[in-house]
């Protein structure tokens, strides 16, 4: 893995939002904000997503085919917002993404916790 370019480091957190967001619609159609709150709170606040980072994204991942979004109107009040849905393409890129994330967790935790018989 190489980081040493801005590109580089931009689409690692790209990425990494995209497969947050793509892990939350795993659970159910939602509109932008409350996809928002669901990685803020399951983060226990330590992730917040700015609208400034996440409507791009959304937009770059329907473009791509990942989620499907529609207007509707939503259960608290008379105002439409955009639900996105992830689709097969989506579901499909979130385990490609899953797989990569876990692979580069177990990577960094073996240079952050070496086996006692390597100290």
């Amino acid at each position: 893995m190489t980081l040493r370019t801005p590109a580089n480091r931009a689409e690692l957190l790209q990425g990494t939002l995209d497969m947050l967001i793509l892990r939350t619609l795993l659970f159910g159609a939602a509109h932008g904000h409350q996809i928002a709150k669901h990685i803020q709170r399951t983060t226990q606040d330590v992730l917040q997503v700015e609208h400034g980072s996440l409507y791009p994204a959304l937009h770059r991942m329907e473009r791509k085919g990942w989620i499907s979004a529609k207007w509707e109107a939503a259960q608290e009040g008379n105002r439409e917002f955009k639900f996105y849905r992830l689709t097969k393409a989506g579901r499909a890129q979130l385990a490609t993404q899953e797989s990569r994330w876990k692979q580069l967790a177990r990577a960094i935790a073996l240079v952050m916790n070496p086996a006692s018989s390597e100290e």
